[in-house]
């Protein structure tokens, strides 16, 4: 799943390429992609609106338009919006299609071969009824910055598995799995801590794990890894995977150490890797 650093990466895109653009025309195939309210909704809240600007909140991709309402768009496992060429060749499993006005004529697309992902209108007025979840939604380490003091009353005011509370979307916005088990790794603070049992210089360390981690892979544009469908909105992949140091490498040498191997432990139905020798 598109995690903040891959979801940044694409709102970038969005700023650079589809920012001031008006939109025409609207197609929607799969209705289960605009299933929070419904095709027509969908078509009728973008047509003739302009775009006036790319933002994030944790996963889930902001555009507001100069109607007032603003367009939601969540990749949750396999959503990508690519920006083509009107007439071009769209790829399977092309559910919504926004024509741009411009020159040159271009499309953006949102394709999704597993239907998790959605695309909404919705009035940011009345965000806790229509979009409840971002209203609930935690700080966010980029958008908003997360202070080490800021962190440090998230993890010391609760007693929870240290890894359960990072991903935790309602605490802090857009860390997904890959990048809670790196910078657990770069900070050598095991997964299943209690939160509230890290020292004053494990919270300093894990605070600026995170931070790097995700600062680093929001330049590398990402990680796109073999089993995912990540691209940017011009279909490249990122490559923050090639500093992964425990992520999808289970049974590897850990290349921090050097003296162990990187495990992988299912836990409530995920995947957590760590080294036992870095994160004791």
């Amino acid at each position: 799943m598109p995690e903040l650093p891959e979801v940044e990466t694409v709102r970038r895109g969005l700023a650079a390429q589809v920012v001031g653009r008006r939109i025409t025309k609207v197609e929607v195939g799969r209705e289960r992609s605009v299933r929070r309210t419904s095709r027509q909704a969908l078509i009728d809240g973008l047509t003739g609106a302009t775009i006036l600007s790319a933002g994030r909140r944790g996963k889930y991709l902001l555009c507001p338009l100069d109607t007032g309402d603003e367009l939601m768009v969540h990749l949750r496992m396999s959503g990508r919006l690519l920006v083509a060429d009107a007439g071009a060749a769209r790829p399977p499993h092309t559910h919504v299609v926004l024509h741009l006005a411009g020159e040159p004529a271009q499309e953006l697309w949102f394709v999704d071969p597993r239907t998790f992902g959605e695309v909404v209108v919705f009035d940011p007025d009345h965000v806790a009824v229509e979009v409840p979840e971002l209203a609930k939604m935690g700080v966010d380490p980029i958008a908003d910055g997360l202070t080490r003091a800021q962190f440090a009353a998230i993890v010391r005011r609760r007693h929870r598995q240290v890894k359960a509370l990072l991903l935790d979307q309602h605490v802090i916005a857009g860390i997904g799995n890959i990048y809670c088990d790196e910078s657990l790794h770069r900070a050598h603070i095991r997964w299943d801590r209690a939160s509230d049992s890290l020292t004053p210089r494990e919270i300093t360390r894990l605070h600026a794990a995170i931070m790097g981690v995700l600062t680093e892979a929001v330049e590398a544009g990402g990680s796109t890894l073999a089993d995912t469908q990540y691209v940017d909105i011009e279909g490249q992949g990122g490559w923050f995977q090639v500093h992964h140091r425990v992520y999808d490498r289970a049974g590897q040498r850990c290349i921090t150490c050097g003296k162990a191997d990187i495990v992988r432990v299912t836990v409530a139905g995920r995947g957590t890797h760590f080294c036992p020798r870095c994160q004791r």
